[in-house]
Order: C-alpha cells, then structure tokens, then sequence
C-alpha cells in the first residue's frame, strides 16, 4: 500500500522538502492520539529514537482533567515523564496534512524503558504475544460507523450543540443517490486513507439520516487497532476541512440508531492456515474457534466495559436497532451479539457486535482476544446456539445495561486480571467510576425538560 515509509525513505522527502513535519503521537486511554509534531529534518536527525511526554496522559478523562486516585502517576509523584518510543513500522504519509507524515509511539518507563503496563498498546501487544505462545497469530477487523453534520466543531460548540443538522434528510443504508450528494467528502476520506497507508475497502450509508461506514481489510490485531485509531483521526480531520463535522459518540440522539464498532476475530496457525476451519463441522467450524467462543461468551459481561467504555454506550443497546442487548451466539443473526460470519469457509470467524464506534480498539481486541484464549486454554464447551429473533429470549445471558454494572464486572473479574495483571484491571475500573461519578453529577437537558415546572 503507498503510505508505507521506511526510515530511509522519510529521508529522501526530507531532503527533497517535500516533507516537513512528522507527527508522533501515542493512544491514550479514550484511543486519542496524544503527541507532538516535529520538524521533519529534527526527526530524521536523531529524533526518531525517543521523546518525552508527561505521564498524566494515561491518568485523564474525556476534558484532560487531573482524575486523582491512579496508582501510576499524581500529584504526589509529581507527574513525571513517559518515554515515547516511535514504531518506525507505523511512518506513513497523511495525505489531508500538507507534508506531513505519522509515526504511532509506544508508551515506555523513563527509567527501565519497559512499555507501561496500562497503556493501551502495550495491553494488546501482551495477548498477541500470549496468542503467539501458544501458536497462533490473532487477525482482527474492524468496522467503523459515525455521523455526518453540516454543522463545523465550532458552529455546533458557539450553539450549545443544539443546532445538529445531519448530512442527509433520510436513512441512507446502501443508498447511492444519497451518498452521492456526500462523496465530496467521503471519496476524500477513501483517497486520504489508502494514500496513508491504510487498506481501505469501502464506505457506504448507514442505518439513520448522515450515518456512514467505512470499512478496511482485516489485518494482525495490532496493526487493525491502529488502522482502526487512525482512521477515527483522518475522518475527523478530514470533515474539519471541509466545513464539517463527525461524531463517533455510540449515542448522539435516543430518536437515531446507534453508532457501532464491530470486531471480527480468527486465529491462524503459524504456517498460514485458518485455526478456526474445519470443513466437516455443520458451520465449519473447527474445536479451537468453539473453545474461542466458549471463552467470550463465559467472560462477556465482564469484557464489556472494555466494548462500551462511556454511560453513553450504553443507551446505543436496544431493541430493533441492530445493537444487540444478549451476549449468546448465532449464525449469520445480527440480533445476537456474537454472529459467526463465512460459515463453511475458510474466512469463518467470530463478528462481536458489542463495541459501538467510541471504543478505543487496543483494549477492545485485547479484552476479546484475552477471553478467546482463556477458552482454548480451558477448553470450554461451547454452548448451544440461538437462533431467531435473540431480541426476544428470554433467561439467557444479558449484555450489562449500564457502565456501573460493566465495571463491577470487570473490577471482579479473575479471568482479566490474571491476563491484564491487577494494575491495569484496577486502573481501567478507576476510570469507569470517574466517569460514572461525572456524570451523575451533571444536570441534563431531559432533566430540566422534565422537572424544572413540574416536579
């Protein structure tokens, strides 16, 4: 794919002034891309090798805010530094930035250089070695929906958001002529992407008025959640240019579908060949998918506040809207919400419909695949499949409804910590009762709607 720079490379177009600047940035938390940008011939010089960030990038909300109580890093150590370490496997141009070229960074202690434990690449990095161990190589995919406005980010902040107008008057799933109307900006979005590097497939219309997907080629997990990151980025970046804004909130409106984020998943074995195929099983597949599955269905109320990280998420799970609200499995059923998709062939594979669009896809994968290898290890049994409408069940497993329940889940949950270690299982539940407790405490438009004549 063109996008793709080497070191070497990198410095040729410096030297020949087609490039300037080289963007290093590392996700955070929320999946952000946190860093700095660098005078290219500085970078190429030496400045490749490290940079320095303070390391309350890893202990703050939504707003930046200072959120005490993190056993990594306060006020009471003084807010040192991280070591931001650029991946020089991730250099790409960014095509909607005029001489500009990115490079992901990894998170390290600035004294032992060891990755930080609760950085979110770092967390996925660590299964995929575990999937590694134990003979396979984790693939992943996923597919990202948002909404389109007419509105710019600073139009809709000087309203008080309250002025949204979707790009379209209508659903647009699959519809041409609408998204026609919009190609101005999504044909930028697919050139921009496929000239950074990212191998992009298709955009289309989605389910409600402005909603969109774009979709990108099933890759290593490592490099999905930073397709998957970058991606986020381009499309906002690229709706800013041209007057426009993007939403990826798993919620914008209770009248509108929800926004979501679903996560294809296979293992193949280490000489190329699909571990989760077996031509003779009725769907086609194999023991070690079952054994994957049966680990993410025993484990999913405690992965979701991984999949459903903000209270928002957790209003996108509802009834006839494609979110689904029952953690059981079926085949090639959107209302359940683990579908198996290319039943009987080689492209068999797990699609978790959990995760809406504001997941950051590191933790995502991680807790996923973290849950599918504790299943082959354990050989679990898969248990019986669902069929027909999974929206009517009843007595069967429910997806957590709401991000206080998801994060008793998680805080108790033995499988994650054994695979994240308690550090990182106490950090992220740290950051999902902030989030609750922020909430709580902001009085709501409903609310004043509701109860400021009547109550």
């Amino acid at each position: 794919m063109p996008g793709t720079l080497t070191l070497d490379a990198l410095k040729t177009l410096v030297d020949k002034g087609e490039i300037d600047t080289v963007l290093v940035a590392a996700p955070d938390m929320q999946g952000r891309l946190m860093g700095k940008r660098f005078h290219a011939a500085f970078f190429v010089d030496g400045g490749h090798k490290e940079t320095h960030c303070c390391n309350y990038l890893l202990a703050v909300d939504m707003e930046m805010t200072t959120v005490p109580g993190y056993k990594s890093s306060s006020w009471e150590k003084g807010y040192g530094d991280y070591v931001m370490k650029p991946d020089l496997s991730t250099l790409r141009a960014l095509p909607w930035l005029p001489g500009t070229v990115l490079c992901l960074a990894d998170l390290q202690d600035h004294a032992t250089h060891e990755d930080v434990a609760v950085s979110p690449r770092a967390i996925l990095k660590r299964q995929i070695a575990r999937a590694k161990a134990l003979g396979f190589d984790a693939m992943m995919a996923t597919e990202l929906e948002f909404y389109i406005f007419e509105n710019s980010y600073e139009d809709l902040r000087d309203t008080g958001f309250a002025s949204l107008k979707p790009i379209s008057g209508y659903n647009e799933d699959y519809h041409i002529f609408q998204t026609t109307k919009e190609e101005g900006l999504m044909r930028a979005v697919r050139n921009g992407l496929y000239g950074a590097g990212i191998p992009v497939e298709n955009t289309k219309g989605e389910a409600d008025a402005g909603q969109h997907e774009v979709n990108y080629r099933y890759s290593d997990a490592l490099d999905t959640a930073d397709n998957h990151t970058i991606v986020k980025e381009a499309v906002k970046e690229i709706a800013h240019a041209a007057g426009k804004s993007v939403t990826f909130m798993a919620k914008y409106d209770h009248h509108k579908a929800g926004s979501s984020s679903h996560v294809h998943q296979s293992l193949w074995t280490k000489d190329g060949k699909p571990a989760f195929y077996d031509k003779t099983d009725p769907h086609g597949m194999s023991a070690t998918m079952k054994h994957f599955l049966a680990g993410q269905l025993a484990h999913a109320q405690e992965l979701t506040a991984f999949l459903a990280p903000y209270v928002n998420s957790y209003k996108r799970f509802c009834i006839g809207l494609f979110a689904p609200t029952k953690a059981v499995w079926s085949a090639d059923n959107r209302t359940a919400g683990f579908r198996i998709c290319g039943l009987h062939t080689k492209a068999v594979r797990v699609e978790c419909r959990i995760p809406g669009s504001d997941v950051n896809p590191y933790l995502a994968c991680a807790a996923l695949l973290a849950a599918g290898l504790e299943g082959i290890e354990q050989k679990l049994e898969l248990e019986p499949e669902m069929s027909g409408d999974v929206y009517a069940a009843q007595g069967v497993r429910e997806i957590p409804k709401t991000l206080r329940e998801a994060a008793e889940r998680l805080d108790g949950s033995a499988m994650l910590r054994r695979a994240f270690g308690d550090d990182v299982v106490d950090h992220y539940v740290h950051a999902a009762k902030w989030e609750i407790s922020e909430t709580d405490r902001v009085v709501t438009d409903f609310e004043r709607q509701r109860l400021l004549e009547r109550a």
